[in-house]
């Protein structure tokens, strides 16, 4: 069993009023957070390998500095779909039993112990798992190989949440510590009021 992490960086962030992954955020780009935790996490596991699928090239070249596989994504600015049928044509193939992860670059205060255990929730038998609060889901996810038609056959710019549902109780919810992990960054606003510390 393989399990892929594909980190899309892509996105640009049209209610933010800029290039958000790239604005600097106390000392860093908001990339960084989750490429640096993740970059960290696989050099602690044998399970895992990254990929991050960027439009931006200094996105890519920081990602392959770190050791991750980087994949350029020209037609993200078409929507999510583009960026995640990017991430998984780049990969070499899959075995049924695989699992792929997506977890995405504008939740800077995403924990390694919220992807580790979604990571180590692969096994035979699951078809997906989302990181929760409560009744409240959000990224990163995992979806079973199995499933890699469906989200070949998303369109526009909808993400996996439509081929999660559809996977009812064969989809685990893995608690993260803090809600504020599962916050995206859409404003600056929201990321000055989110909290202090990343």
């Amino acid at each position: 069993m393989s399990k892929h992490i594909l980190y899309l960086a892509a996105g640009s962030g049209r209610r933010f009023g800029s290039n958000k992954l790239l604005y600097n955020w106390k000392g860093k780009s908001l990339y960084r957070y989750g490429l640096d935790m993740l970059a960290d996490l696989i050099q602690r596991r044998e399970d895992c390998t990254l990929t991050v699928v960027s439009s931006y090239l200094e996105i890519r070249e920081m990602a392959a500095a770190l050791g991750a596989r980087v994949v350029d994504s020209p037609e993200s600015d078409k929507g999510l779909s583009f960026t995640i049928k990017s991430a998984i044509q780049a990969l070499d193939g899959f075995a049924p039993e695989d699992f792929l992860l997506f977890a995405v670059a504008d939740q800077p205060w995403l924990g390694a112990g919220t992807v580790s255990r979604l990571l180590d929730a692969a096994r035979p038998g699951l078809l997906a798992a989302t990181a929760a609060w409560g009744d409240r889901v959000g990224n990163p996810t995992l979806f079973s190989a199995e499933l890699i038609p469906q989200l070949l056959d998303l369109t526009g710019d909808r993400g996996g949440r439509a081929v999660l549902e559809a996977c009812g109780e064969r989809c685990q919810r893995i608690q993260v510590d803090t809600p504020r992990e599962l916050e995206d960054v859409d404003t600056r606003q929201a990321l000055e009021e989110n909290g202090s510390e990343a």
